[in-house]
């Protein structure tokens, strides 16, 4: 289908070299993706307010990374081989340590070989697709998804079949859990063809906050060994996990085959803070990781070397002091901050098993019928635009339309319309901030 786009467009494009882009990129001049129309709103809203709005919109933390980190970054960036080139494969000293870190936490000796390190978790995402995809192929997601999948999908001319979370109806009324949020089985069922290679799972789930339980799991990959498919397991938040335990499909005692098809990522930017250093893995069986490493080499080649060694060092320091577990615990007692103001109001919200990011159904707020949108608000069609844009601009408080996450045809009328996605990643006093601008939310009910 890409091919076919090329050649078409090259026979009406011959005085127009613009014409010569990448079918995939179909810009609409005038239109803005939703982080750009969320952040401009939020900044023309502060510059109107003349006070800062809380902006609890994207997912990037309000606070630094950890000392030891930054004492690492501080280091690593004064020895002049580590402001070289590092190997495509990745810093030796982060490798070592990834592999101790996969060998704990999937109970079996992960060599160096099982590990591809990438510039950020999205470029692992996509030099997956890249090495295992050709024009034509198709990958299953489930909907709603982390939005990057997509083009990153479809720049390789495959295309995605959509699987519904079903939205759980009792949501508009109760708080529910990330296991209300039920996978349509039937449907993955029969979205799987001859031409399927790889399903996608994100646990913990953005922008949902669940954590797909054993039996959710044991079926997916029942199905990818019935079906040959590759199992790609977007676990970027997993660290932040608040169950007793994290289900991982390349851990599954019930169907360990399925570890022999599962590539995992994995994000220094999520478990350590520091989403701006761009360092990510991704660990599988050796046979699949030689493709990915394969494509890597040809998107980047390399990623920052000192921020490699950095996170390397960091991982040292967060086995020796508990890191991980004390920021979970810091992560409750963020969420029991924020959710409070939700239970005082009787909003409904998805507990999140997972993440940062915390699911709020707010269809109990009246939006004054006299309100006045701008066309940009207008031009998406769903009600979350509407309500994030109010909340801007009379609450002060950002949050993010989660019909974003449906493909445009699923938008309108889904039970997400009702709600708003917040991320908890910031200072307490921010959250706090948060909850009280939010207690004014009574006054529209």
């Amino acid at each position: 289908m890409l091919r076919i786009s090329r050649r078409l467009m090259s026979t009406v494009s011959k005085t127009n070299p613009a014409g010569l882009h990448n079918p995939y990129f179909t810009i609409k001049h005038g239109s803005k993706d939703v982080w750009s129309l969320i952040n401009e709103t939020a900044a023309a809203a502060q510059e109107e307010l003349g006070k800062p709005i809380v902006n609890l919109g994207q997912g990037f933390f309000s606070y630094n990374p950890p000392d030891f980190a930054l004492q690492a970054v501080n280091e690593t960036i004064q020895t002049p081989q580590y402001n070289q080139y590092a190997h495509a494969k990745g810093n030796p000293n982060l490798l070592n340590q990834l592999s101790k870190f996969y060998t704990e936490h999937l109970g079996r000796p992960v060599p160096k070989e099982e590990i591809q390190v990438t510039t950020g978790a999205n470029e692992g995402m996509f030099s997956i697709f890249f090495g295992f995809l050709e024009p034509e192929d198709e990958v299953i997601v489930f909907e709603p998804f982390f939005d990057q999948y997509i083009p990153n999908v479809e720049m390789t001319g495959a295309k995605v079949k959509y699987v519904q979370l079903n939205y759980p109806a009792k949501l508009d009324k109760e708080n529910v859990t990330g296991d209300d949020w039920q996978v349509d089985w039937e449907g993955l069922k029969a979205a799987i063809t001859p031409k399927t290679k790889i399903i996608v799972i994100n646990t913990p789930h953005n922008p949902i906050g669940k954590v797909f339980n054993e039996e959710e799991l044991y079926k997916i990959g029942k199905l990818c060994i019935e079906n040959n498919l590759i199992l790609v397991s977007d676990e970027v938040y997993e660290n932040l996990y608040y169950g007793p335990s994290f289900p991982r499909p390349a851990t599954l005692k019930s169907l360990p085959e399925l570890s022999e098809r599962t590539l995992t990522v994995g994000s220094a930017g999520k478990s350590f803070a520091a989403t701006g250093w761009r360092v990510g893995w991704v660990q599988g069986p050796a046979s699949l990781i030689q493709y990915v490493a394969a494509a890597h080499t040809r998107i980047c080649f390399s990623t920052p070397a000192p921020l490699q060694q950095a996170v390397s060092e960091a991982f040292i320091a967060a086995s020796e002091n508990g890191y991980f577990e004390k920021t979970r615990q810091e992560y409750l007692k963020k969420y029991e901050i924020f959710t409070k103001v939700f239970e005082e109001l009787d909003l409904p919200y998805t507990k999140a098993d997972g993440g940062y990011f915390l699911l709020v159904n707010l269809s109990k707020v009246n939006i004054p019928e006299s309100y006045v949108f701008p066309e940009d608000i207008l031009g998406r069609g769903t009600e979350d635009f509407k309500l994030a844009y109010w909340l801007i601009k009379e609450i002060g408080v950002v949050g993010i339309p989660p019909t974003e996450f449906l493909v445009p045809s699923h938008r309108k009328g889904n039970g997400l319309e009702k709600c708003l996605r917040f991320a908890v990643c910031k200072d307490n006093s921010v959250l706090e901030d948060a909850v009280e601008r939010l207690r004014k939310l009574k006054d529209y009910f």
